[in-house]
């Protein structure tokens, strides 16, 4: 395995959980009177003989204790029955999302090389959960299962150079306007041309010029490098959060110029520097509760 594998995995995660969502649908009664173990084991098993590499399945009740042995290919471990795994993502995960998940790869307990585990909760006529069916897989498989048609691969190396076009162009628009910040504030460095106004003026143009960098690394790193699927998953899109950071930062130096200007100058004028201020307080409230409803929904 190479790291090459994991972003492979990271983008083709939703085929691969779909795929094993079809096999639970399709085979395992759910949300039925009088469910029981006898009823959804031979299920499971017709799955992991329908899958050629399937490394083993098991059955959990609502509580995370294994109630039944691991069936693997060869045999069956009946000393896992009664250990508690209520605390494997492949449980709470399907617990808490309440539908098929797939985890991220980890060794395996019977083979000792990485896997992934399926998982399902099954749900009785009320809607209470009573049992979790789990499906161990070789990351090798997954990753066939996973793997990205000619016309997806395509698309994505099209978006990536497009990507790197657009990122490589907004880091050189960065780069002006910090130079021309920089040889703004340099020319007026002298006290006897030095200004208030001036360096409000670099640094706004300075402010900018580290937003739509910050902007560019961004895209870099996510669209390009794939980093978000590996690092960024439990958070809110960091692209629109340091973007309207920065801009927020560069309005609010905006705004206090203006006050500092209409001040001295024109008084009557210091309305239009409440009116940014207020834009900018909006801006600020509604930065919140994207991150606020947006790591919610992450959380989910």
């Amino acid at each position: 395995m190479v790291p090459l594998d994991i972003q492979h995995f990271a983008e083709g995660r939703t085929k691969a959980r779909a795929y094993f969502c079809y096999l639970f649908s399709k085979n395992i009664p759910n949300r039925l009177p009088s469910l029981s173990v006898d009823m959804i084991m031979p299920r499971l098993l017709k799955i992991k003989a329908d899958l050629e590499n399937c490394e083993g399945v098991y059955l959990l009740d609502h509580k995370g204790v294994q109630i039944t042995p691991t069936y693997t290919a060869h045999q069956q471990i009946d000393e896992d029955a009664g250990k508690i795994r209520a605390d494997r993502a492949y449980y709470y995960r399907a617990v808490r999302e309440e539908r098929c998940t797939i985890t991220d790869p980890y060794p395996s307990l019977i083979t000792g090389d990485l896997t992934v585990t399926a998982s399902a909760p099954i749900f009785c006529e009320n809607g209470d959960l009573k049992y979790v069916a789990c499906l161990d897989m070789p990351f090798e498989d997954v990753l066939k299962i996973a793997q990205l048609n000619t016309l997806d691969a395509a698309f994505n190396k099209f978006f990536k150079y497009a990507y790197a076009a657009f990122s490589f162009a907004l880091i050189a628009i960065a780069l002006l306007l910090f130079f021309k910040g920089v040889g703004s504030f340099l020319s007026e460095i002298s006290p006897e041309k030095f200004k208030i106004k001036d360096v409000f003026e670099a640094t706004i143009l300075m402010t900018l010029s580290l937003a739509i960098f910050d902007l560019a690394k961004t895209l870099i790193e996510e669209e390009i490098l794939g980093r978000h699927k590996e690092q960024n998953i439990s958070g809110p899109h960091k692209t629109m959060v340091r973007f309207l950071g920065s801009i927020i930062i560069a309005l609010s130096i905006e705004a206090l110029m203006l006050v500092f200007k209409f001040a001295i100058t024109d008084p009557d004028k210091l309305t239009y520097a409440i009116y940014i201020m207020g834009g900018v307080s909006m801006l600020l409230l509604s930065l919140a509760v994207y991150i606020k409803f947006t790591k919610l929904k992450i959380d989910e």
